[in-house]
């Protein structure tokens, strides 16, 4: 099924920061963020395994098992399954490093097969309290977790995870399922398969305000033929475009905090906060349907929304463009 007949609106709810993403959240941290997400009309929610070893999925099912599951959406991801035994070593996340040092200590088991994606859901499923999920996931089967082996992890998904997920959506146990990366790549040769076929895919840090050049390349146009949507994370590229100073998960480069710098003087000029160029960006791409920033604060929740709704002149994106800040080949609100 596509996704924009599953998704209930363009802005989601992103829980890596709820797994203790670069620091340690209180569970009252959390709750308060949560409930802000859903009295504020938040309701599609996605959550990982991998988000520091089931914590995201805990915290999240607590608010989520507690309403009508047919009123959201919910997707989860397989590739990662989360064991009772603790790590008694460093955790091994490719470049991404001590992301979630500050999640719970189980050992997380690496596995794309076919047997790995059952028990990756069901386990899912039991951490958040509910009876199913909607769309599925295959996270993170691409080069930055992986370096030269990736392809090998791509070819172990599928002819594993791939095919489960293609049973269980035409079964009916699930809508829908796709890849879940940081990189377009693994995106681009999973579109290229004759079967199984992906019904869409969530693409973070790749099409951001910073960092959009190489989909536009290749991976979008095959997505816009194919009718296939993409779901937009990290719109905020790991917080650099919301007032952090964080990009690619670690201290942002002088080259990107010189980057910000340019944006947010045009944006400044224009009275346009840069968590509106940002987010409207990543959703004016047609094959864009909804983008899930991540929040550990309530107050994040509303800027969130509030940013969706700014009415951005054409001139900021005008100029953005003139400056050689967007690429020519990006689709701009406003039809710029």
């Amino acid at each position: 099924m596509a996704l924009d007949q599953i998704l209930p609106g363009r802005i989601g709810f992103g829980t890596a920061p709820l797994g203790n993403m670069f620091r340690a959240v209180s569970d009252e941290e959390v709750s308060a963020t949560l409930d802000a997400a859903w009295d504020q009309g938040i309701r599609y929610y996605d959550s990982a395994p991998l988000y520091g070893a089931g914590l995201a999925e805990i915290r999240l099912g607590e608010l989520l098992s507690q309403k009508p599951r047919d009123e959201f959406v919910l997707s989860s991801k397989v590739g990662r399954v989360i064991l009772d035994e603790v790590e008694s070593g460093s955790r091994d996340l490719g470049d991404k490093g001590d992301l979630f040092a500050h999640g719970r200590p189980n050992k997380i088991q690496h596995d794309w097969t076919a047997e790995a994606t059952e028990r990756s859901i069901e386990g899912s499923l039991e951490r958040l309290g509910v009876d199913r999920l909607d769309i599925v996931w295959v996270h993170d089967i691409a080069q930055d977790f992986h370096g030269d082996q990736w392809l090998g992890k791509f070819e172990e998904a599928r002819t594993g995870a791939f095919r489960v997920l293609s049973r269980l959506r035409d079964e009916g146990v699930i809508r829908a399922w796709g890849l879940g990366v940081n990189r377009t790549e693994p995106i681009e040769i999973a579109l290229e398969l004759d079967e199984p076929k992906p019904d869409g895919f969530l693409l973070a840090g790749r099409y951001t305000l910073l960092d959009h050049a190489h989909a536009l390349e290749r991976l979008l146009p095959m997505a816009e033929r194919q009718d296939v949507g993409m779901v937009v994370g990290g719109p905020y590229s790991s917080g650099i475009l919301a007032g952090g100073t964080n990009f690619e998960y670690q201290d942002a480069p002088p080259e990107i905090v010189e980057r910000v710098g340019r944006i947010k003087e045009i944006a400044d000029r224009h009275g346009v906060p840069i968590k509106a160029a940002a987010l409207q960006f990543s959703l004016a791409h047609p094959v864009s349907d909804a983008v899930i920033p991540g929040a550990t604060k309530p107050s994040r929740i509303s800027e969130d929304l509030s940013a969706l709704r700014e009415d951005i002149p054409v001139e900021f994106w005008r100029e953005l463009r003139e400056a050689g800040l967007v690429s020519p080949l990006a689709p701009l609100p406003g039809g710029v």
